[in-house]
């Protein structure tokens, strides 16, 4: 008897899966061809033809297997070669249940789009033989500090849930200009919602969704170090708050404008950092605190080099 089957990491990625629908195609090839556009298809007969291309069920699924919907059928993204992105992660601590890594500026933290192997995620499945690692929340790729993961399934709900109930005490440090007629320390609370380009969000009208914390640390000309503390987590939240105060982070090359892909320039990272957290651990019920190790550029040399 055959029990459903999903095949083992490769390179420290897991396979990408689709359902057969309920439609009549003569092969699985032919549903794939169709399905994958973007895919010729020769590959996915090389891929076929090289066992890559399996089903729930165990079975390797070679290009004449037939088409039986309700099949689950995996695989395995294709890219080219990823140059090496040149910073390394970190690992801050490490129990049964609990990574917690801090993160360089410029890796991402997920594979997605044209990033796979140079990903924070795939590279500690690589480097430390953790199948079941999954991320518990994510931080911009442009953005460096604290990324938490969880080790096992069986409490990955708990800590999930710290997050879903906001019982999480997030701070970041970020550089962007000062403002000394700002009432400082300010409440930024607005709705954040999907903008015309799909790397950027925007303010909207209507009931807010974001609430941010601004303090400012320390000014040194027309710059000053903030700390924010989001007590929500709207995709690009903190991005979005200090661009819409006329504050957009140094280094941001999506707020307020948008900067060209592959134009990215590795010397100059968005000055914004997931400095610490801090929460009480749903295994063990100890309080946790955690701090990067890294810094946002020095104050007075941000100035020089800016002018300001």
């Amino acid at each position: 008897m055959k029990y459903p089957h999903t095949p083992a990491l490769r390179d420290g990625v897991g396979p990408s899966s689709v359902v057969l629908p309920q439609e009549p195609w003569a092969t699985v090839l032919d549903f794939l061809v169709s399905r994958f556009a973007g895919v010729a298809r020769g590959e996915w007969v090389q891929r076929m033809e090289s066992g890559t291309v399996t089903s729930d069920l165990g079975d390797t699924l070679g290009v004449d297997a037939p088409y039986v919907a309700g099949l689950r059928v995996y695989y395995f993204r294709a890219l080219p070669p990823e140059p090496r992105i040149p910073f390394d992660e970190v690992v801050l601590y490490r129990d049964d249940h609990l990574l917690v890594v801090d993160k360089p500026h410029f890796l991402p933290v997920m594979p997605s789009g044209k990033y796979l192997q140079e990903t924070v995620l795939v590279r500690l499945k690589n480097k430390l033989g953790l199948d079941d690692l999954v991320p518990i929340h994510r931080i911009d790729r442009d953005t460096a500090g604290l990324v938490l993961f969880s080790v096992q399934r069986s409490s990955r709900d708990a800590y999930h849930a710290l997050f879903r109930q906001h019982q999480v005490a997030k701070t970041y440090q970020a550089i962007a200009r000062w403002n000394p007629t700002l009432a400082w320390p300010l409440r930024r609370e607005s709705r954040i919602a999907e903008s015309s380009h799909f790397m950027q969000q925007a303010e909207v009208d209507g009931p807010p969704n974001a609430l941010t914390l601004i303090t400012p640390l320390e000014n040194l000309g027309g710059l000053a170090r903030y700390q924010l503390e989001p007590v929500t987590g709207q995709r690009h939240q903190l991005r979005v708050h200090m661009a819409a105060l006329g504050l957009p982070l140094v280094g941001d090359g999506i707020y307020p404008v948008l900067t060209p892909e592959g134009s990215v320039d590795t010397t100059q990272p968005l000055q914004l950092l997931a400095h610490s957290i801090a929460f009480t651990d749903p295994v063990s019920g100890r309080a946790l605190r955690f701090e990067s190790q890294r810094q946002l550029r020095p104050l007075a040399e941000l100035a020089q080099a800016l002018g300001c």
